[in-house]
C-alpha cells in the first residue's frame, strides 16, 4: 500500500492522530481500511469500553478550553465595588478613628461597637452576595451540561448516543443531515454527504464529502434544495473573526493543503447539510481544527436578558432617587439641628449613606439570576431545557404554540396497522387470504421494500425490542420481522442510498442480493410521490402496467387510510441493471414497481389533550403543523381538541394564496398539513404580523429559519437535529407537547416570582426611607427634642443596615423559589410590552411603604414622652421598639408580596423555605435585642414579651390593610362586566 506523506512526517498512528495537527490530517490520504488500522479500531464494532477509558485518560475530554471560573476571592472583592459601600466603609473607619482619639483623651476602654457593627454587616452582605452568585453560576453550569451536544457512536458493537465531550480518538461516529459534527474525523463511508463549514471557512456553500476523494460530488452537482444560507444559526462564527493564519482548510490555488483533504475529512463545529456518513475520530478537543481558533471562543460574555437590563435600569433610577432623598435628609438634619461638630457631621453622613445602601436593592440582580437559573432547573426537571435566559421571560407572553404532530402531540410509537396492495388489505402478522395467495406475496414484497429502504435498527432488550432510529422506519422493521422477513432482508447488502429530505419526500437504497446477478432499488416515501415515479404495479407474483384508473384507486385508498387517522407511506422497488448501479442518483427512482400502501398509526399522547385544554385556559392557542395528509391531521386535531371543523390548510394552498391572504387565514386556521419547512416560516411571520407572540417547534435542518424567527424556538431533543437544537431557545428532552405547556407554566411562574421579589424589596425599602424622611419632617410632633449639635432620629445607621441584612436576604431569596401558583395558567398571556414594574404595582408599593412608616413612627411616638401619644421610655428604648417594629413589618410584608391580588392565606404553607427564612430573621432580631455585644453595637435594649406583642400587633397592620385592599380589588374585578 502506498501512503502519501509530507516530508519529514512520521507514519500516522493513534498517538500522532490524537495529537492533531498535520499528522492527524494525513489520515485524509489513507484508504478507509488503513485509517481504521492506524487508529486500531474496527468500524463495524467500534472501540470497547476498556479502550475508551484508556484513551479518555490519555487525551482528556472532547471539549474546547473553557474560560477559567472566577475565584471566590475575586467574587467577594467585587461585592465592594459599589461606591456607596466603599463610602460607608470609609465613614465607619473615620468614625472608629474619632472614637479612638476621644477614648484615648478621656481614658475610656472598650471598642467602637458602632463602627464594628457597620463593617460586620457590610462583610456579611458581601459574603451572602458571593454565595448567591456562586449558586446562580452553578445552576447555569448545570443547565449548560444538560444542553450539551451529543454524538452517535458505535461502541462494543452497538449504536449508542453519548455526550460529545466523551468522544475519544478512534471512536466510530455516525453523522446525518442536521447533525453538528462533534470532532475531527476521517470518513470511512458516506452517502450524498454535504457539510456546511462556514464556522471554519466563512463559506456558506455546502462542501461535498466522500470516503474516497473521487467519491465526493463535484460542486456543480449540489442539489438545489441544499441548506439555504439563511438557515445557518445566527451565532455562527463570523468569517472576519478568524485570524488569517489560523485556518488549515485553505482552498487557495497553490496552497499546501491538498484539495482532496477536505473531501474525506469532517471537522468539529461544522454541520451536516445533507446525506449521512460513518467516520473515525482523528482529533478531539483543542487538537481539532476548531481548537486552533479556540482563543476566539473563550472570551464569551454572560447572557443578559431584557428583564435583567430593565431591572438594572430600574435599580439605577432608584439609586439616584434614594441618593437625592438621603442628601436632602442629611442637609435637613444639619440645618435643623445646627450641627457643626465633626463627630455629629460624620454621624449624619453615615446615616445618609446607610439609608442609601439599605434602600437600594443591590441584591436584586443576584436574586433575579438565581430565580431565573433555579426556575430553569425546575423546567429541566420537567424535560424542557432552556438554552437562552431570555426565553424564560418570553414564555409568559406566548399567544400561540405552533407544534409538529408526530412525536409531540402523538406518542411517536408507530405501528403498521394495515397494508393495502393490488389484491386488497392485510395486517402484518394476521392471516391473509390463503397461505400462498397473491395477497400474501404482495404483503411480503411491500414489507421487504420497507425494511430495505430503512436506516433504523432493532435491538434486543429485556422485555422486548428497542428501536433505534426514526419511529416510522422502526415500525416498518417490526412489521417485516413479524411477517418473518428478517432473514430475507439480511441477504441484501447495501451499496448506496439517497437519503430522505423534506423536499424529496422519499428515501431510496441501492442493494445487491448475496449471490444475485443484479441490484435492487427499494423506495419508500409519500404515496403521491412514489406513485408518480411508478409505471407498474405488483399483482401476485407479476408486474402489470399502472392504468389511470388504478392510480385513482390507489390515491382513493390512501385518502381513506388518512381519513381513519393513519399515516401512509408508499412502497416500491425495481431491478437495476449493473451499469446504472455505479453512480446512484434520482434517475434510479424512475420506472418503479408500486408495491402498496402502509398505513401506520401514532396515537395521540394521553396527556396532550389535557395540555391543549390547559393552554386554552391560559389564553394560548394551539396550532398543529405537519407534513401528513390533511385528513390525518384534521382527525388528530379533532381528537386533541385543537380544531373540530375538520379543515386543514395545505402547503399547496399557501403557495397559491394572494399576498396578505395568509395573514387573514392564520387567524382562524389551526391545522396545517402537507407543509414544507419553508411554509413554517411563512406561518410564523403571518402570526407575528397579527401581533401574536409565537412558540414554534421544529426538528429538521430547514426548520432552523422558523425557529430563529419565532419568539420562542423549541427543538426536539429526541428526534431533532443538532442544527435545529442550536437554532432553538428551548430543547424538549421528551418531544412532548405537554412539556411545552409545562414550560410556559414554569416561565410564567419564574416571572411572577421575580415580581414578588421586586414587590417585597421595593415596598420594604420604601418603608425604611419613608420612616426616616417622615421622622425628620415630623420630629417636633414626635417629641424629638434634640440638643444643639445632636442627631436624634427614629433609627440609627447600624439599625438600618441590620434591617437590610435581616430582611432583604433570606426572605427575598425564598420568594424567588416560591412554588408555581396554579392561577398563572388561568390568566391571559402577559402583554408583550409590559414592564416588570406596572402602574398598579407602583401604587401598591407606595401604599405598603406608607403603612410601614406609619406603624414604625406610631410605635416610636408611643414610647417617648412629649409626642402625640404620651409615653415614658428612653430614646434607646423607643429606637429599639421602632427597630423591631420595622423588621416585623417587613416580615409580614413577605406574605403580601406573594400575590398582587390573592389573599396571603392562599397556599400559606406551600413554601417551606419562606417560613424557614422568617424564623431565621426573627432569631437574628432576638439576638440583636438581647445579646450584650450586639446591644452595644446596635444601641438596643432588652424588650419584654409585652413589648414584642405590641410591636407585632402594630406591624400586623401592614398585612391586614393590604388584605383589605386586595379584597376590594377582587370585588371590583368580580363585579366588572364579563368577569
Amino acid at each position: 500500500m502506498t501512503v502519501r506523506m509530507r516530508t519529514g512526517q512520521a507514519a500516522p498512528g493513534i498517538d500522532a492522530a490524537a495529537a492533531g495537527g498535520t499528522v492527524a490530517r494525513d489520515m485524509a490520504f489513507l484508504a478507509p481500511d488503513a485509517v481504521a488500522a492506524a487508529l486500531a479500531v474496527d468500524p463495524a464494532t467500534g472501540l470497547d469500553s476498556g479502550e475508551v477509558r484508556a484513551r479518555a485518560a490519555r487525551w482528556g475530554p472532547n471539549a474546547l478550553r473553557a474560560r477559567p471560573p472566577v475565584p471566590a476571592w475575586r467574587r467577594l472583592l467585587a461585592q465592594f465595588a459599589d461606591p456607596l459601600v466603599l463610602l460607608l466603609i470609609v465613614a465607619a473607619a473615620v468614625s472608629a478613628g474619632l472614637w479612638l482619639r476621644e477614648a484615648a483623651a478621656e481614658g475610656q476602654s472598650g471598642l467602637p461597637f458602632e463602627s464594628l457593627a457597620i463593617l460586620a454587616i457590610v462583610l456579611l452582605n458581601a459574603a451572602i452576595g458571593t454565595i448567591q452568585e456562586a449558586r446562580a453560576a452553578q445552576a447555569v453550569a448545570a443547565l449548560r451540561r444538560m444542553s450539551a451536544a451529543r454524538a452517535r457512536v458505535i461502541r462494543n458493537g452497538t449504536r449508542q448516543e453519548i455526550p460529545a465531550a466523551e468522544l475519544v480518538p478512534g471512536d466510530v461516529i455516525r453523522i446525518e443531515e442536521g447533525d453538528a459534527i462533534p470532532a475531527d474525523a476521517r470518513l470511512v463511508r458516506a452517502s450524498a454527504l454535504l457539510t456546511n463549514e462556514a464556522a471554519l471557512t466563512g463559506e456558506s456553500v455546502p462542501v461535498p464529502k466522500g470516503a474516497h476523494p473521487e467519491d465526493a460530488l463535484p460542486k456543480d452537482a449540489l442539489p438545489k434544495d441544499a441548506l439555504p444560507k439563511d438557515a445557518l444559526p445566527k451565532d455562527a462564527l463570523p468569517k472576519d473573526a478568524l485570524p488569517k493564519d489560523a485556518l488549515l482548510l485553505d482552498r487557495r490555488a497553490g496552497g499546501e493543503t491538498d484539495p482532496a483533504e477536505p473531501r474525506t475529512m469532517v471537522f468539529s463545529g461544522t454541520t451536516v447539510s445533507a446525506g449521512l456518513g460513518l467516520a473515525i475520530v482523528t482529533a478531539t478537543g483543542m487538537r481539532t481544527e476548531l481548537g486552533r481558533i479556540a482563543g476566539l471562543l473563550e472570551e464569551t460574555t454572560d447572557e443578559v436578558t431584557p428583564l435583567q437590563t430593565e431591572l438594572a435600569r430600574l435599580g439605577r433610577r432608584l439609586g439616584l432617587a434614594v441618593l437625592a432623598i438621603a442628601g436632602v435628609l442629611a442637609v435637613t438634619i444639619v440645618l435643623a439641628d445646627h450641627i457643626r461638630t465633626l463627630p455629629a457631621l460624620l454621624d449624619t453622613l453615615i446615616l445618609a449613606v446607610a439609608l442609601a445602601v439599605a434602600a437600594v436593592p443591590e441584591g436584586l440582580p443576584a436574586i433575579v439570576t438565581a430565580a431565573l437559573s433555579l426556575g430553569m432547573l425546575r423546567m429541566a426537571r420537567r424535560r424542557a431545557i432552556v438554552r437562552h435566559l431570555a426565553a424564560v421571560e418570553t414564555l409568559g407572553s406566548a399567544d400561540v404554540i405552533a407544534s409538529d404532530k408526530t412525536g409531540t402531540l402523538t406518542r411517536n410509537v408507530m405501528t403498521v396497522r394495515t397494508v393495502v396492495t393490488a389484491s386488497g388489505r392485510s395486517t402484518p402478522g394476521g392471516p391473509p387470504a390463503g397461505p400462498d395467495g397473491p395477497l400474501r406475496s404482495e404483503l411480503r414484497q411491500a414489507l421487504l421494500a420497507g425494511a430495505l429502504a430503512n436506516d433504523a435498527v432493532l435491538q434486543e432488550r429485556e422485555g422486548g425490542v428497542a428501536i433505534q432510529g426514526d419511529p416510522t422506519e422502526g415500525a416498518l422493521l417490526v412489521a417485516a420481522r413479524t411477517a418473518g422477513l428478517g432473514a430475507e432482508a439480511r441477504r441484501f447488502v447495501r451499496l448506496a442510498e439517497i437519503p430522505f429530505s423534506s423536499e424529496r419526500r422519499r428515501m431510496s437504497t441501492l442493494l445487491r442480493e448475496t449471490g444475485g446477478p443484479s441490484c435492487l432499488v427499494a423506495v419508500k416515501g409519500a404515496p403521491d410521490v412514489v406513485l408518480a415515479r411508478s409505471s407498474r404495479e405488483r399483482v401476485g407474483g407479476r408486474d402489470r402496467p399502472l392504468t389511470p384508473e388504478r392510480r385513482d384507486a390507489i390515491l382513493a385508498a390512501n385518502a381513506a387510510l388518512a381519513g381513519d387517522g393513519l399515516r401512509t407511506l408508499g412502497l416500491a422497488h425495481r431491478a437495476v441493471p449493473e451499469g446504472e448501479a455505479t453512480a446512484p442518483d434520482d434517475r434510479i427512482e424512475q420506472d418503479l414497481v408500486f408495491l402498496g400502501l402502509a398505513g401506520m398509526s401514532d396515537p395521540p399522547r394521553p396527556e396532550a389533550r389535557e395540555a391543549v385544554a390547559r393552554a386554552r385556559a391560559a389564553g394560548i392557542r394551539s396550532v398543529m403543523i405537519t407534513g401528513d395528509h390533511p385528513r390525518t391531521a384534521a382527525a388528530i386535531a379533532a381528537e386533541l381538541g385543537i380544531a373540530s371543523d375538520g379543515t386543514a390548510l395545505t402547503g399547496a394552498q399557501i403557495d397559491a394564496m394572494a399576498p396578505g391572504a395568509l395573514d387573514e387565514a392564520v387567524r382562524r386556521v389551526s391545522v396545517y398539513a402537507r407543509v414544507a419547512p419553508a411554509h413554517k416560516l411563512q406561518i410564523v411571520r403571518a402570526l407575528q404580523r397579527n401581533g401574536l407572540v409565537v412558540a414554534m417547534t421544529g426538528d429538521g435542518v430547514n426548520d432552523a429559519p422558523a425557529l430563529k424567527a419565532a419568539e420562542i424556538g423549541i427543538a426536539m431533543g429526541v428526534t431533532g437535529t443538532d442544527v435545529s437544537r442550536e437554532a432553538a431557545d428551548i430543547v424538549l428532552a421528551d418531544d412532548n407537547f405537554a412539556t411545552i405547556v409545562a414550560a410556559v407554566e414554569e416561565g410564567r411562574a419564574i416571572f411572577a416570582n421575580i415580581r414578588k421579589v421586586l414587590r417585597y424589596l421595593l415596598s420594604s425599602n420604601l418603608g425604611e426611607v419613608a420612616t426616616m424622611a417622615l421622622g425628620v419632617v415630623l420630629a417636633p410632633l414626635l417629641g424629638l427634642a434634640a440638643g444643639p449639635g445632636e442627631v436624634v432620629l427614629p433609627l440609627l445607621a447600624t439599625q438600618i443596615l441590620w434591617i437590610n441584612f435581616v430582611t432583604d436576604g433570606a426572605p427575598a431569596l425564598a420568594l424567588a423559589v416560591d412554588p408555581v401558583d396554579p392561577a398563572v395558567m388561568k390568566r391571559p398571556p402577559r402583554p408583550r410590552g409590559e414592564g416588570v414594574l406596572t402602574g398598579a404595582m407602583a401604587w401598591s408599593l407606595s401604599f405598603i411603604g406608607i403603612v410601614t412608616a406609619a406603624c414604625s413612627l406610631f410605635v416610636f411616638d408611643a414610647c417617648l414622652p412629649g409626642g402625640l401619644v404620651a409615653g415614658s421610655g428612653t430614646l434607646a428604648y423607643a429606637q429599639t421598639m421602632t427597630f423591631t417594629t420595622l423588621v416585623l413589618c417587613q416580615l409580614f410584608n413577605v406574605f403580601n408580596a406573594r400575590s398582587a391580588e390573592a389573599s396571603a392565606a392562599d397556599g400559606l404553607f406551600k413554601n417551606r423555605w419562606l417560613w424557614g427564612s422568617i424564623v431565621l430573621s426573627l432569631l437574628l432580631q432576638v439576638a440583636v435585642v438581647y445579646t450584650p455585644v450586639l446591644q452595644q453595637g446596635f444601641s438596643t435594649v432588652a424588650l419584654s414579651p409585652g413589648d414584642w406583642l405590641f410591636c407585632a400587633g402594630v406591624a400586623s397592620a401592614v398585612l391586614i390593610l393590604e388584605e383589605l385592599r386586595k379584597a376590594v380589588v377582587r370585588a371590583r374585578r368580580a363585579a366588572a362586566p364579563g368577569a
